[in-house]
């Protein structure tokens, strides 16, 4: 077994979860990657867990289920399924997910009954997801090879070189070395976030302006009294966790009504399996008003994902990554937005980060009169490039160059 996989393990444990004594820490995991969710268990308990709550997953049963299930089944839920993630946020827990699935593994299915299925789920869910995106509770996201989506990456390879390619690809993202102490490599990357998001926040700004030679032409107006978030978070508990890993990201919530203009993607977007390689929307008061894609069924796609509810069809996140970012300089499509939003400037529409004031304790109405989105969907998609500029207006009317040239000017 790869000797990575033990500081992974432990990173993932001690930096991304950042479990805590007497806690109690869920995994999220496929089953073909058992081996590492023992590692990560063992690991859970030495730092003090506990207890470890399993939910294995598996893209071939779920795939199935989509195909051949019994049509009702998709409008409708046990409510145990959603009770046993309340019930475990409101008691503190910890979720940790592993994400280790092939990119086209859900092509061929009836995306509506994806649709139906996120339509019933997500309002059960809604505390736990409410929890999550306030960072009430701790969470991480992280990922392990898998062979379809090894090959996708590296075709022509034989299947063992390209997931050993692919191993090194995400250890180079997480950095881990054979060598190094990832858990300090990590301490000092949060260090560096932390310190530009709070430049960006005493910028006050009041409107981003993006543009480049694609077509992207957008205003995204800023909710009073926002901050930037980034690297690592804080939860209600005190403690200091990382969302996503890896992450470049610095974000912060645009304004509900406030997003005019147009912007064109720059790497594909997956939609329920499917990869959409490019496609563009127009905004008008911040609502998605017009939405192009090359292929009319990936239109079609495009807008049944922002109709899941009122919300979906506006921003909730607004993410900037320099264009030469270390994944970025890697010159590697993923096809996995884990790691290609961290090679490029994105955006998000659904729900809102409560990236405010006081956000995390309003109540959803309160967040609404403070301009921040709600809705059951969080969907990135980049819109980074080389020649991407954005110039922020502070409040006091001084333009301020953001990004030039892809990059970073403050």
């Amino acid at each position: 077994m790869d000797p990575r996989l033990e500081k992974y393990a432990k990173l993932l444990i001690h930096v991304g979860i950042n479990v805590q004594p007497g806690q109690t820490l869920v995994i999220n995991c496929p089953v073909d990657k058992a081996p590492f969710a023992r590692m990560l268990t063992r690991e859970a308990y030495l730092a003090g867990a506990r207890e470890v709550v399993m939910r294995w997953s598996d893209q071939f049963i779920s795939r199935e289920t989509y195909l051949h299930a019994a049509d009702e089944i998709f409008d409708s839920f046990r409510p145990w399924q959603a009770d046993m993630l309340n019930t475990l946020a409101r008691e503190g827990a910890a979720f940790l997910s592993i994400d280790s699935s092939d990119p086209d593994g859900m092509n061929g299915i009836d995306h509506s009954r994806m649709v139906r299925q996120s339509r019933v789920f997500g309002p059960a869910v809604r505390e736990y997801r409410e929890m999550q995106m306030a960072d009430k509770v701790q969470w991480c996201i992280a990922a392990l090879p898998e062979e379809n989506w090894a090959k996708k990456m590296f075709p022509g390879v034989p299947e063992d070189e390209a997931m050993a390619k692919l191993m090194d690809s995400i250890c180079a993202t997480m950095r881990i070395t054979e060598d190094n102490d990832p858990v300090e490599a990590w301490r000092e990357h949060n260090a560096a976030l932390n310190d530009r998001k709070r430049k960006l926040t005493d910028f006050n700004f009041k409107s981003l302006h993006y543009k480049n030679a694609l077509g992207t032409d957008l205003v995204i107006e800023l909710p009073e009294g926002h901050y930037w978030d980034g690297g690592n978070s804080t939860s209600a508990r005190g403690v200091k966790f990382n969302a996503n890993m890896p992450t470049e990201e610095i974000f912060t919530a645009p304004r509900r009504d406030g997003v005019n203009g147009r912007v064109v993607s720059t790497k594909p977007f997956d939609v329920g399996g499917v990869l959409i390689p490019r496609f563009a929307f127009t905004f008008q008061n911040g609502k998605i008003v017009g939405v192009e894609a090359e292929d009319p069924h990936h239109r079609e796609l495009l807008e049944a994902e922002i109709a899941l509810d009122e919300g979906a069809s506006y921003l909730g996140e607004v993410a900037l990554v320099p264009y030469d970012s270390p994944i970025s300089r890697m010159d590697t499509l993923f096809y996995n937005t884990l790691f290609d939003e961290n090679a490029s400037c994105h955006l998000a529409f659904g729900a809102s980060y409560p990236t405010v004031t006081g956000g995390a304790d309003m109540t959803e109405e309160e967040r609404k009169e403070r301009g921040l989105n709600q809705s059951i969907t969080h969907e990135d998609f980049m819109v980074g490039s080389a020649d991407l500029s954005i110039v922020g207006t502070t409040r006091d009317g001084r333009e301020i160059p953001v990004f030039v040239d892809g990059n970073f000017a403050i």
